[in-house]
């Protein structure tokens, strides 16, 4: 049986929302919302936190969650499992990286991607068919096309496929669409791999760091979720956040 560890990695710094890992929602702050549903996975060896902040780790600490102290030179938040995953006392097959914004995370979500770790998937990560026309432009909104083994083929903040002689209005019609969710599994040697890897031409044009792991030969399985998360990069996400937690 695989041993998975799962990171949360939680940096301070934020362009556009400087320490949302501690915002509250409804009275709960979003690391430790993300930390409780992450916990409730069954596929979870060992959870913990990765920071790079002495507030987040003690705020992590009082609410009785496990976190280590990362570097703040870290990049991408592959690095930073790397790191998590060096720091701890017992060995892993895989580390799952579950996003440290996400607060709705489903523990079902992480018990899928773990089901794609049979020892041979050297990256997994989740899928949702796009049902929304503005997400199928929103080059905020990762889409993902993939293979009949369902191993992506490439992911862009553009739409694609590109449904030729088609409006636009009209695309989600003629063509199944799949926006990225942005959760990881890596098998353990191929992370320390992923993290000696040069910025790849794909990844500096989209800004995504798995173009670089496709540019290299490295192989991305998928799996499809019905299940809806939210992502929160900004304050009025937080606030969409808060009214969404309301309505249910």
């Amino acid at each position: 049986m695989n041993r998975i560890l799962g990171v949360i990695p939680a940096r301070y710094a934020s362009t556009r929302f400087p320490a949302k890992a501690l915002a509250y929602v409804a009275g709960v702050s979003m690391i430790q919302r993300v930390y409780e549903q992450a916990k409730k996975a069954s596929s979870i060896t060992h959870l913990v936190v990765a920071t790079d902040h002495p507030l987040i780790f003690d705020h992590v600490k009082n609410f009785g969650g496990d976190v280590c102290m990362t570097s703040e030179n870290h990049v991408s938040g592959t690095d930073r499992c790397y790191e998590a995953m060096t720091l701890q006392s017992d060995s892993f097959h895989y580390v799952i990286n579950i996003q440290g914004d996400e607060p709705f995370i489903q523990p079902e979500q992480i018990n899928l991607l773990a089901s794609l770790l049979d020892g041979e998937t050297e990256i997994a990560t989740l899928v949702k068919k796009v049902t929304d026309i503005d997400q199928l432009f929103n080059p905020n909104i990762v889409k993902v096309i993939f293979n009949t083994t369902h191993q992506a083929l490439y992911f862009s903040r553009s739409p694609i496929p590109h449904v030729r002689n088609v409006a636009e209005k009209h695309w989600l019609e003629k063509a199944d669409f799949y926006r990225h969710i942005g959760m990881y599994a890596y098998r353990s040697n191929v992370l320390r791999k992923l993290t000696g890897l040069p910025v790849s031409a794909l990844e500096k044009a989209e800004s995504l760091e798995q173009l670089r792991w496709l540019e290299n030969g490295f192989k991305i399985n998928v799996a499809e979720t019905t299940l809806e998360t939210i992502g929160i990069d900004t304050p009025d996400d937080l606030k969409k956040a808060i009214d969404f937690l309301g309505a249910q």
